[in-house]
């Protein structure tokens, strides 16, 4: 079939199966180890801002060392921030100077990020902001209209140049869309006039998927630093932090980093609703990654292997975890992820369909099975201890596709007769 004839779900296919991405934050703005708002939190004049590229030069720089974790860590795709708010480009534009083509590091960091990827066998996302801070049209739009219509003009010229020079790109991500809180009334996607730079990505890159950071819903939510599940039938994705939720870029001193079982619940959150998780790392202004984030990536990618089953192609799996976990389910397999162990036996209420066979994935052994009163499936011969320190998960086989049962009597279950 032609790409410029496939349905929203054939583009969404590969997304919904892939669960799991990186997100990286990287740019000039590394520099600062402040984090990615430093020139607007700061107020530092673009000016001064700008002498930080006379010293962007990163010897570290290693596309394929960071497409490489992401597979280890079992992700399916990467986002890079081709432009933040600041404007600096890591891609050679001809909309703009300032890029990392044109000042010291003489790189299309873009093209070797793309390159990398696909050798890689993951699929191109490409992050990219509306707003540029350099512009006084975007905080002035009325006093400055020139600099505000200059602005735009960059925004559908960069994007463009994203769409044609790089080949296949499968995600683009906005940024930056909103207006500063004292200037309001804005209808955002006439301000940008993001329906016509859309329709031009999508003609450029007929499978494209697009977010909903255009001022208009196109084909992703994004909810951010936090999992939140879109309505059946629409694609989205959780994008996170591993620290402190106010920095996406490099922060050298960020201690509040989320452990390995935080960051493995989320992502069986973000599974259990059909949607992926985006964990985001901060690379160092030498272009490598924190070891910090990286034993955390691994740690996840070793948990993949043995349980990704459970999450890539995920669907929603309506039985209740009760105080232990979360289910996702693919059929008539429901996969119990089990964050809290409870030791031998594992009860959960109010299942309707009937349990075939159940296996704990950590080991591969057969967990017995009863199906008792209250629709109780219970779950026992299982070891004392967690079989897996971050979650374990069981596989349970039904004959049909799993379903609660539904309480007429809210009481009955009290006398053992719940119907």
């Amino acid at each position: 079939m032609p790409e410029k004839t496939l349905t929203y779900t054939q583009r969404m296919k590969w997304f919904h199966e892939a669960r799991f991405g990186m997100f990286i934050h990287w740019g000039l703005y590394s520099l600062t180890e402040r984090g990615e708002w430093t020139m607007f939190v700061e107020r530092i004049p673009k000016k001064d801002y700008a002498k930080l590229a006379n010293q962007f030069n990163p010897r570290k720089f290693d596309a394929d060392a960071w497409a490489g974790l992401a597979a280890e860590a079992g992700m399916k795709y990467v986002v890079l921030t081709t432009r933040h708010h600041d404007g600096f480009c890591l891609f050679d534009s001809q909309a703009s100077d300032f890029t990392s083509v044109k000042t010291r590091a003489k790189r299309d960091f873009v093209a070797e990020y793309v390159a990398a990827v696909r050798r890689a066998g993951l699929k191109v996302g490409f992050y990219y902001s509306l707003l540029d801070w350099r512009f006084p049209g975007y905080f002035m739009p009325d006093k400055h209209p020139e600099s505000k219509e200059a602005m735009v003009q960059q925004y559908h010229a960069q994007v463009k140049e994203l769409m044609s020079n790089y080949g296949k790109i499968d995600v683009l991500w906005y940024d930056g869309h909103w207006m500063p809180n004292f200037v309001e009334g804005v209808d955002l996607p006439a301000f940008w006039r993001s329906a016509e730079v859309n329709a031009m990505a999508r003609s450029l890159q007929p499978h494209i998927l697009i977010n909903n950071r255009s001022g208009i819903d196109e084909d992703l939510d994004t909810p951010e630093q936090h999992v939140t599940a879109s309505k059946a039938g629409r694609g989205w994705e959780s994008c996170m932090t591993m620290g402190d939720s106010c920095g996406w870029g490099y922060i050298r001193n960020n201690p509040n980093m989320k452990t390995e079982p935080q960051l493995l619940q989320h992502l069986v959150t973000a599974a259990a609703g059909e949607g992926n998780l985006l964990l985001n790392v901060g690379p160092k202004p030498d272009g490598s990654i924190r070891g910090r984030e990286r034993k955390r990536l691994k740690a996840m990618g070793k948990w993949m292997k043995v349980n990704g089953e459970a999450i890539y192609g995920s669907e929603r799996c309506p039985l209740s975890g009760g105080m232990l976990g979360l289910w996702t389910g693919k059929g008539k397999t429901g996969y119990f992820h089990i964050f809290r162990w409870p030791g031998e036996t594992a009860v959960v209420p109010l299942v309707k369909t009937k349990a075939v066979s159940a296996t704990l994935l950590a080991t591969g052994k057969k967990v017995r099975i009863k199906q008792e009163y209250n629709g109780r499936l219970v779950l026992t011969g299982l070891p004392k201890d967690p079989p897996d320190p971050n979650a374990a998960v069981i596989k349970i086989e039904f004959a049909s596709k799993p379903q609660p049962m539904v309480e007429e009597d809210r009481a009955a279950w009290l006398d053992g007769k719940a119907k």
